[in-house]
């Protein structure tokens, strides 16, 4: 499985964007893919992926074949 950071260093390359972490966690519970829980998460996210950046993200996902 991918790291957050070359998931992130993937969207950069190919599409000149960053993604943050909570993005990929939420995309992550999206697609079914196990996520750990952060230590300091009290709940609901704050910042959730917009909908625009999740197919950037499923890209990813599909490249390092994790779905």
């Amino acid at each position: 499985m991918a790291s957050y950071q070359e998931i992130k260093n993937y969207v950069l390359e190919k599409h000149g964007y960053r993604v943050k972490s909570g993005w990929i966690a939420h995309a992550k519970e999206i697609y079914n893919i196990p996520v750990k829980r952060a230590p300091n998460r009290k709940g609901e996210r704050l910042w959730p992926c917009p909908m625009k950046n999740l197919p950037l993200i499923k890209e990813a996902f599909e490249h390092f074949k994790m779905i």
